[in-house]
């Protein structure tokens, strides 16, 4: 091999932890996770969102010296295809970096980082699941829409918003005509 340094494919047990490591990003990405919870992708909502992080480690294993802005794209494209949703609320770029920069732990052999990344993600999930509690599990619930939208890390979309797009009465600029929904940054 001469030229370009070309990595070998990830072995089988990085590969499995690059695939955790996806799934924890995806699982904590809210643009995801409202258009699953929604019902975005039909019936199999869930069954897809599973589906993208084999795909999404399929697409690392295939493709040599992969750039944040490919990840994006291919996500969004997947987003696009399988949920109709076109995501601009900023989060994209966020969450194609996340994953490239895994995957360059996983390369570098640094597992012990990529599982820290895993473990700050489950916290997080942790953390926003407590936040989405149904009213009357627990006194923060009337806070519940408040601290979805004003917990200070990432973007942040509510699910409420998010219904009233999705609804044909509620005539709002940010839908599009051709059915598709668009998640966009509160002003």
């Amino acid at each position: 091999m001469s030229g370009g340094l070309k990595m070998a494919p990830l072995a089988s047990s990085t590969r499995e932890l690059f695939c955790e490591a996806v799934r924890a990003v995806l699982e904590t990405w809210p643009v995801l996770q409202i258009a699953v919870d929604n019902g975005f992708g039909g019936a199999h909502s869930q069954q897809k969102a599973d589906w993208m992080v084999d795909v999404l480690q399929q697409y690392f294993n295939d493709n040599v010296d992969l750039q944040p802005c490919e990840v994006e794209d291919f996500i969004s494209d997947l987003m696009n295809n399988e949920f109709d949703t076109m995501v601009d609320d900023g989060s994209l770029p966020q969450v194609a970096q996340k994953v490239c920069l895994i995957f360059q732990l996983c390369e570098r052999g640094k597992l012990t980082d990529v599982r820290e990344h895993i473990s700050q993600l489950s916290q997080k999930k942790i953390a926003g699941r407590a936040k989405a509690a149904p009213a009357g599990d627990d006194e923060e619930a009337s806070d519940d829409e408040e601290a979805m939208e004003c917990d200070g890390e990432g973007p942040s979309v509510s699910s409420t918003a998010l219904k009233e797009q999705s609804h044909p009465q509620a005539v709002n600029n940010d839908e599009e005509d051709d059915g598709w929904t668009v998640v966009s940054r509160k002003k």
